[in-house]
């Protein structure tokens, strides 16, 4: 698996893509189910985030951004990733 590299200026724009891609790779329609996250934080500062979207039936999909390494981790219902994208430019995470 190669990850894929795209530019990301803000937090606005890390949600949408994280939404959309977890919406494509599941046929879900975008903007119908909540996504939620966490701040993770290692000591006290933060170093990434935790999306989680709740699909019908339960189903949930995750997405974990990593700020040491800048990329975007996704995974499926059944916990295997199924894509990673680096990001070449890093929005700040507002505490």
């Amino acid at each position: 698996m190669h990850p894929d590299q795209i530019q990301i200026k803000n937090l606005q724009q890390l949600r949408q893509f994280v939404s959309h891609t977890l919406c494509q790779q599941n046929d879900f329609e975008e903007g119908i189910f909540q996504v939620t996250e966490r701040i993770l934080t290692r000591g006290t500062q933060p170093c990434g985030i935790f999306f989680c979207l709740h699909g019908p039936r339960s189903v949930k999909l995750t997405a974990v951004w990593e700020t040491d390494r800048n990329s975007i981790l996704f995974y499926g219902s059944t916990g295997e990733r199924f894509k990673k994208t680096v990001l070449s430019t890093a929005p700040k995470i507002a505490v």
